[in-house]
């Protein structure tokens, strides 16, 4: 993003604690145009007025999904929570919709369009929040993304 003159920051389990309270500290004050963060150092961030979300990858918990997105669109504000979903997410985001009982509506990107050739992987599934880190995914085709929006 930077190569693009985003100001961009990331906060994650490798940063100390005092980069990812500046980084968080930048995006509040609107110096930082854009945080990325990872599911876990996302944790806890209190950000009003979210414009955005953007999911790399669907949580395999649907709660979580519901957690993440909740994050925009506050208090009445408008918000958008985008999810960039690989064929091997498709059981995940069966699972999101159950939750919520809405079908997200979705669209292909050109150049992204479905490979007929690709075979799914088999998304691994878990029971409960518990069992959260017990479970990690392998490695996901990048080359077969759908955009949903919320």
């Amino acid at each position: 993003m930077i190569n693009f003159s985003i100001n961009a920051k990331a906060i994650h389990g490798n940063k100390s604690q005092t980069a990812r309270t500046a980084a968080l500290a930048g995006f509040k004050d609107g110096s930082v145009n854009v945080l990325v963060a990872t599911d876990i150092a996302a944790r806890g961030i209190d950000i009003p007025l979210l414009p955005h979300v953007v999911n790399f990858e669907l949580p395999n918990i649907p709660e979580d999904y519901v957690h993440r997105i909740g994050r925009t669109g506050r208090a009445g504000s408008n918000g958008e929570a985008i999810s960039l979903v690989s064929i091997d997410e498709y059981a995940y985001l069966e699972d999101i919709e159950k939750l919520i009982k809405l079908k997200i509506p979705s669209s292909i990107a050109e150049g992204f369009e479905l490979d007929p050739n690709i075979v799914p992987e088999q998304a691994k599934k878990k029971k409960n929040s518990s069992q959260k880190n017990s479970n990690k995914r392998s490695g996901k085709s990048r080359n077969n993304k759908r955009r949903f929006k919320r």
